[in-house]
């Protein structure tokens, strides 16, 4: 059985954003990690994709941390993996993105993707 797998949108290589320490978190899960940003290169050893395009993989979950704007930009690439809990974290989303995001057929989660795991943003400093 293969490990669960996660894309990390609005990955970072500063450890003090919580796009890493999403990525830390999910890793000490035990999770795949894909961390996205295009800005490329590498974030706590895992290589970064650059889009949700070039993903080798569709997740199992997507977990999303860009202002509200970015956020909306992405509904469409969103809605190409049905399959995956989407995890619109504090602050990367209003009531109108989660609205159109679920007229999408996306899977929704309203919340922080770190709590959902059993661990805290304030374990990783």
């Amino acid at each position: 059985m293969s490990s669960p797998d996660i894309a990390v949108i609005g990955a970072s290589q500063d450890r003090s954003k919580f796009g890493n320490k999403c990525v830390r978190a999910y890793l000490l899960r035990g999770y795949q990690v894909y961390p996205v940003n295009p800005r490329g290169g590498e974030i706590e050893g895992q290589p970064v994709y650059t889009s949700l395009e070039e993903l080798p993989v569709a997740p199992d979950r997507i977990s999303i941390y860009l202002p509200p704007p970015k956020t909306r930009e992405l509904l469409s690439s969103l809605s190409r993996f049905p399959d995956a809990q989407v995890w619109f974290n504090p602050g990367t989303a209003d009531p109108p993105i989660l609205d159109d995001a679920r007229a999408r057929g996306i899977d929704v989660h309203d919340g922080c993707s770190i709590v959902d795991i059993g661990l805290s943003p304030s374990q990783f400093s």
